[in-house]
This record gives C-alpha cells, structure tokens and sequence, in this order.
C-alpha cells in the first residue's frame, strides 16, 4: 500500500486550541482508497502512521510507495471516517491508549508482531510509554522517525509536559479497568483445611480480560515471551485481588527456577526461588501453576504461611518439604501444626516424562508412576508431593487435595490454563496465601 505527503493537517498547537480539522487532498484519498481495494495479501510488519503527534504525513513521513503492509492512521480523538475503507484502518476511537489497544487486539488477530512507525521524535518518546503497558517485547515496534521541517511539531507545544509517563500510566489503567469480564465473574478455589485467620485461594480462568485464545481470560503473569502485556496482567490481578478480599495489596509471585530454594520474606531477596515463607501480616505469597503446582502452608498456631511452585524438578527436588523445613527452622513451627492445600495441577493421565525421569518419581513411590515400561510413562505429580510430604511428618489429615483441584488442569480449559495443552503461549493461574490483620 502506497502512501503520499499530501495529507494536510492544520498545525497542532496543544491544548486549548480548538478541535483540528483536516484537509484531505483528493489525490490522496484516491491513492488510498485504491490501494485499499486491491487484493494485496497482509504482510508483517505493518505500517503505523502516528497523525496524533505529527501534523501530518508529509511532517511525519510515510511508507514508500508500494509498500504492500496494511495502513493504521493513529488519530486519537480526531475522526477520520473520509479515510476509511478497505486495509485502511483508521484509529481514533478515543484516547490514545484506547486506539493502541484496538490496534494490538487487530495485530492478534492477524497474527502480526512487527511494527514499522512513522512518527516525530516526540510521538517516538510517547508512544514508547503506551508500548510499556499495551505491548510484551513479542511485539518489534521500528520507529522511522522523521527529520522535522515543520516549526509546529518541533516548537515547544510539543514538548511533553511533566509527569507525561505518570499520564499515560493512568489513561492506560481507566482504559483496562472499564474491560468487560470475560468468562464469567473470578471463581476461586478454596481449602477448609485453612482457617479464616488466613486469606487464601487457587485462581482459575474466569473474570479477567485478556482476550487471546490461551491466555483468556484470567492470566496472572505476563512475560516477554507471549502477547498478554502488563496493563492487562495488572488488571486481572487487581479483579482477583477485589474478589478474594486482598486489594489493594500487590501479589508477591515467587522467581521461579524449578528447584527448591526458600526465600524468608525479610531476608535478602534471591534472584530466583520456588517458595517462600512469612510471619507478616498483608503479605500476600503467590506460587505460579499451569500444570506445575501451586501448594499453599500455613501454621495457625503461631500464624506462618509459605507458598511454593512445584513442577516435576521442583517436587524431586524436595520443595515441598523445604518449605515445611524454612518454617520450622525460621520460626520455630512444629511440622504436625502444619496445614497444606494442594492446587491445580496436570493429571497422571496428561503428563508424561522420558524413562529416565519417570524412574525418579518410581523411587518416590511406585503408584507415582502407573506405566513405567512405557517409552514415555505418565507421572503423577500430586501423589508423589504427597508421599513426600507424609515422610517429611506432615500428617495425612493436614494435606488437602480437594476434588476440584484434583481436576487434571490439561483436561479442563474451562477452568484451567495448561502448559501441556497449550503450548508457549499458556496463561498462568496461581495460589496465594496471606495472614490477616486483627481490625
């Protein structure tokens, strides 16, 4: 697709000034609306045109001609509906956020990731602060930044004004807390095991607002690797914090590494770590799950919790009962006071390992491993973090394995996100513990 200078944008000279209007000339509208209409095949990258920052295409820059990649006029609140038309998307539903959020929901949706932008040196700068909050590092945003001539968009109004990133961090977060709830309302899974002196609970995937196919709708954990950006993340986990009774305390994930290092919150903080402990009041502990479990501690009578991650190194590893053991030795709790709810985690029926490794959760206990001369035997996760447990002196009636989180996470995606099921790009469900205050 094409794309010529002779857009004419009056010049934008901040707040105050009255609502731009655009003159559109008609070679230019012909030249698009030709283009549009071709069978031109979308390509990667696509091309952005940042009309918020810039007063027009000729000030900004433009695609070459001939450029196949489909068009985005960036427009923020500036209706351009004489634009539109076949692969010219117009954005300017709203505010900026708004239209970069539209924008990203449109490049999921063709399964795009790069990102040529034609913009000024200030749109670079404050376009940059969107992509923090609306983007993961999946996404390549290629910034053709214009040689400005235009003495308006290189005048100070468009300087940025103090506090621009505080802004930004706001419009983003009215932006994602007015998202519907998709799925339902945030269910929580429970323990009776654990009393009320405690607040506590497993997620599922229910209520949140990411809208990508496997990471919908609950995920709590955003990364670099897949498409949910932290906007979203930080909402969702600010739905599930409303829901379970925590809010406005932030959740505290462990830095997983699939061993069995404990942090003791207090301590100095490790670069990674599968568990942590506390006796702090409103101190949330989280332990991530999608398929690896998530298993909740916690000692009424001298108010300690732990949380840990235990995915199949982890659990050989003995990180359920270093958790046990951080809390006996750090604050002196007896291993039969000790309550422990197992969350979701993949089945014996769904999980899978190479013989070799499959012979380790044999010696653990034999029912752990059901086919062992298979090629592949199944595993059994949550008996084996069970055996283990009982040996190490947690009685068996303190191990709660509740018949909902029993479900095998690979075989409900209605509840669970799965790392088996999914592949790379799975959302992620956690547990999360806290000691309540007294008032």
């Amino acid at each position: 697709m094409s794309f010529s200078s002779c857009v004419e944008f009056p010049l934008w000279a901040g707040p105050g000034c009255g609502d731009p209007v655009a003159e559109v000339s008609p070679v230019f509208l012909q030249r698009v609306l030709d283009s549009a209409m071709s069978d031109a095949v979308p390509v990667d990258p696509v091309d952005l045109v940042d009309l918020v920052h810039g007063c027009s295409p000729g000030c900004i820059g433009a695609p070459p001609p001939g450029d196949p990649a489909p068009v985005f006029l960036l427009c923020g609140d500036r209706s351009r509906d004489d634009l539109r038309g076949g692969s010219v998307h117009v954005l300017d539903s709203g505010s900026t956020a708004d239209c970069l959020f539209r924008f990203k929901r449109t490049l999921d949706r063709m399964d795009v990731s790069s990102v040529r932008v034609f913009t000024t040196p200030r749109g670079r700068d404050r376009l940059a602060l969107y992509e923090r909050w609306l983007f993961t590092a999946v996404y390549t945003f290629d910034y053709r930044v214009h040689a400005l001539t235009c003495p308006s968009c290189a005048g100070p109004a468009h300087s940025d004004p103090p506090g621009e990133a505080v802004r930004v961090e706001e419009e983003v977060k009215a932006l994602v807390q007015g998202l519907p709830a998709l799925g339902g309302g945030v269910r929580v899974l429970t323990s009776s095991l654990i009393p009320e002196c405690f607040g506590h609970g497993f997620s599922t995937r229910s209520g949140g607002v990411t809208l990508i196919g496997t990471l919908s709708s609950l995920n709590l954990f955003s990364s670099s690797r897949r498409r949910d950006p932290e906007a979203l993340v930080q909402e969702n986990r600010r739905r599930l914090a409303l829901h379970a009774g925590f809010h406005p305390l932030p959740l505290r994930l462990v830095k997983v590494d699939h061993g069995s290092r404990v942090w003791v919150v207090g301590q100095a903080e490790p670069d990674s770590y599968d568990a942590m402990v506390t006796d702090r009041v409103g101190v949330v502990l989280a332990a991530p799950g999608a398929d690896c479990m998530p298993i909740l501690f916690a000692d009424p009578r001298l108010k300690v919790i732990g949380a840990a991650h235990a995915g199949w190194k982890g659990t050989l590893m003995g990180v359920a009962m270093a958790t046990v053991g951080a809390m006996v030795t750090e604050f002196g709790c007896r291993v039969s006071d000790i309550v422990v709810a197992m969350g979701p985690s993949v089945g014996a029926c769904c999980f899978t390992l190479d013989r070799q490794q499959a012979e380790d959760f044999y010696r653990v206990h034999r029912d752990c491993v059901p086919d062992p001369e298979s090629v592949q035997p199944h595993v059994d996760l949550r008996l084996a973090n069970r055996v283990l447990l009982q040996r190490g002196g947690v009685l068996p009636g303190h191990i709660h394995d509740h018949k909902e989180t029993q479900r095998c996470t690979s075989c409900h995606p209605e509840d669970f996100f799965s790392h088996v099921r999914d592949g790379q790009n799975f959302g992620t469900q956690v547990g999360f513990l806290w000691i309540r205050g007294t008032d």
